[in-house]
């Protein structure tokens, strides 16, 4: 049973007048006209706009736990600055756009991601081919699940491209939403230059030229939230756990189809070009790397790089595993 508080904000008034889950599983039978047994799954949609049903999940869990619940939502970070959230009562996921390895799934090309999953060889040319325009495709087409679903139904890659305009869109206009965190300028400051800084190191300063430091360094903190972006910071390599080492950091773009949407790169140009590389100086390479190692790994992902002046040896991505 699916309860979407977005689409039906006034089913948030059922959590209003306590937390009471008795009460509360027998308003949502009446208003279903639906019997909720332990046969029934409970999803809390867009959970973000009910915020009392998300300090609910403590009471589904210590009174009623015969009923699975499952919630989920957007912009959760900032809502639970302000209420307190019930840990060790509910288990957290975190979603990231899917991998190559599940685009390619999506496909239903199964005995290709056998092959690319075995030990490194010499690939004849027609599978070293076929496997290149799955990565094309895939840095096209990018995880967003709403887009891997049409490109796999249309195989359109005009269509994908209106769906990741929408999103970068939908974004956008979330970024009223942050005030008075963080100016909304700056947000877009921050978001345009996203593009040139993928791959390179970065300070603050160099993010926006109208606000101050503290202000971009607030707004880095916001996108990071929102998971829009991911700072990669500099780490020194000698000695575990890492420790951050200089004031330059890296950024990791959500997803790599909408990195190039948002870069405005045609389909004419990704597919004509034989060398990924030569034409965006291997930072696509690095976007696609770091996506593929935090969504296999869920790692936080780190870089090295030595700070001498003119100095440029760096490690692109630095992860931290433990023994078992």
């Amino acid at each position: 049973m699916e309860i979407n508080f977005e689409k039906s904000p006034n089913l948030a008034l059922i959590f209003e007048l306590d937390l009471n889950v008795k009460r509360i599983i027998q308003e949502i039978e009446i208003h279903f006209n639906t019997e909720i047994s332990e046969t029934t799954l409970l999803f809390f949609d867009e959970i973000q706009n009910c915020p009392k049903a998300i300090m609910a999940l403590r009471y589904f869990y210590e009174d009623m736990p015969q009923i699975p619940v499952i919630a989920a939502g957007s912009l959760l970070e900032f809502v639970l600055q302000n209420i307190p959230f019930p840990v060790g009562r509910v288990e957290q996921l975190e979603m990231y756009p899917m991998s190559f390895e599940e685009f390619l799934q999506a496909q239903g090309t199964e005995i290709l991601i056998k092959k690319i999953n075995e030990p490194i060889q010499v690939l004849s040319e027609t599978i070293e081919s076929k496997i290149y325009q799955e990565l094309l495709n895939y840095f096209w087409v990018g995880g967003m699940p709403e887009c891997v679903h049409y490109f796999v139904g249309n195989k359109n890659y005009i269509g994908v491209r209106k769906i990741q305009d929408d999103l970068f869109y939908t974004y956008t206009q979330d970024f009223a939403k942050y005030n008075p965190i963080v100016n909304k300028d700056c947000l877009m400051d921050i978001f345009n230059k996203i593009p040139a800084s993928i791959g390179n190191q970065i300070i603050y300063s160099k993010l926006s030229e109208r606000f101050s430091g503290p202000t971009i360094k607030k707004g880095v903190e916001v996108l990071s939230l929102a998971k829009i972006i991911k700072p990669i910071e500099n780490v020194s390599v000698a000695r575990l756990p890492f420790s951050v080492s200089g004031k330059q950091f890296k950024l990791q773009f959500l997803d790599i189809g909408l990195l190039l949407a948002i870069s405005k790169v045609s389909y004419e140009n990704l597919f004509a070009q034989k060398n990924l590389n030569v034409l965006f100086s291997g930072s696509w390479a690095e976007q696609f790397a770091a996506q593929q190692l935090v969504c296999n790994h869920s790692k936080t992902l780190k870089y090295w790089a030595r700070t001498n002046k003119n100095s440029n040896a760096e490690v692109d991505y630095v992860i931290e595993i433990m023994p078992k």
